[in-house]
């Protein structure tokens, strides 16, 4: 993965760098570095924010079937 679809994928996570390093243990000025600097960003990354962003996305549907009244809890 490239600097722009790690970029790309952390914005449509609503996520940034820092928010990032907080879920990951790690620190900023790590996550800051990848992609840069000859600092390859982790293999595991890409697919870490893909499902992080998909279960973003059932959580919100589940609200909004909650909020509808057409399920009960």
């Amino acid at each position: 993965m490239d600097k722009k679809s790690f970029n790309d994928l952390l914005k449509q996570a609503d996520l940034g760098k820092k928010e990032l390093a907080g879920l990951l243990g790690t620190s900023g000025a790590t996550v800051n570095n990848w992609g840069s600097s000859g600092r390859a960003i982790p293999y595991w990354v890409e697919s870490w924010l893909a499902l992080y962003i998909e279960n973003k996305n059932i959580k919100e549907i589940k609200q909004m079937i909650q909020d509808s009244g057409l399920c009960k809890k």
